[in-house]
């Protein structure tokens, strides 16, 4: 359905455009298109997608409720923020599986002997998948602020940091989805390869737990990946001052952050160039 659909974009624009073949960008967007139509006529799962993290923070912030002492920060507040960046990190789990089951499938194999370029197929996922985030991102915000008192940004700056952090981390992820893709052996099996670890790193990075209660090597093994940043990077934007003590390093650390987060949109581009496959292990 997907290759068909572009393919007539692709001729259409074509001979409308005197023969010559639209941009790859163009391509992209009609890609886009496809997908984002794809994801939301698969209703249950996009309906888990969004609700599963409102979900959680309903269940936590119930279990765990009242405050940090001496901060004035609740705890639902910490998983607000904390969500926040598990939910832009949804995208390193979506693209993951989405590429595996294409590939296992033949629909990259079929699109890699069509014209369309290469660069048109991400251009899809990635919208796609920006386009869910975003969408998840404003319900968790609109929750944290009608329900859990999540303080609202007087100032631009914070705003200007929830941009970048957020930017740096749907890129980082998609990036390392992508690469993560070539690791299942089979679509079927692409979901347990790619949930678990996902899971673990959750729990590990402060979304669910607070990460000053961890043991210091967990933490440690936290910091090698970008979630652990996110999280510290949301919570800078919303606990503000109030929030800092939380932190391992009573420091947001926002130099840091910037320079992981871009370490990992720069290993993961690549990991995407080294380890990507078009077809599946079993066409050799």
């Amino acid at each position: 359905m997907s290759e068909s659909t572009t393919a007539a974009v692709t001729a259409d624009t074509a001979r409308r455009g005197g023969g010559e073949l639209p941009s790859a960008l163009r391509i992209g967007w009609a890609r886009a298109v496809v997908e984002t139509k794809m994801f939301f006529r698969e209703k249950d799962s996009a309906i888990f997608i969004f609700a599963f993290p409102i979900i959680m923070l309903i269940i936590f912030g119930t279990i765990f409720s009242g405050q940090f002492e001496g901060t004035g920060v609740t705890v639902s507040q910490v998983y607000v923020a904390g969500l926040l960046g598990a939910g832009v990190m949804t995208a390193f789990q979506s693209l993951a599986i989405g590429i595996a089951v294409d590939r296992d499938d033949g629909t990259l194999k079929r699109l890699a002997g069509t014209p369309l370029p290469r660069s048109s197929y991400f251009i899809g996922k990635a919208t796609q998948v920006l386009l869910s985030s975003t969408i998840q991102a404003v319900l968790l915000l609109a929750i944290g602020f009608a329900f859990y008192d999540l303080p609202v940004p007087a100032d631009a700056g914070r705003w200007l940091t929830f941009a970048w952090v957020a930017l740096l981390g749907i890129i980082g992820s998609a990036l390392l989805g992508v690469a993560a893709s070539s690791l299942p052996r089979s679509g079927r099996s692409a979901a347990a390869v790619v949930t678990m670890p996902f899971v673990v790193l959750q729990f590990i990075s402060g979304v669910y737990i607070p990460i000053s209660t961890l043991p210091e090597w967990l933490v440690r093994i936290a910091s090698f990946f970008p979630l652990k940043w996110m999280c510290q990077g949301f919570r800078s934007v919303f606990l503000g001052d109030a929030g800092v003590s939380l932190e391992v390093a009573k420091s947001y650390e926002l130099d840091r952050v910037a320079l992981v987060l871009g370490a990992w949109v720069l290993g993961g581009l690549v990991l995407c160039l080294t380890t990507f496959r078009w077809k599946s292990r079993r066409d050799g």
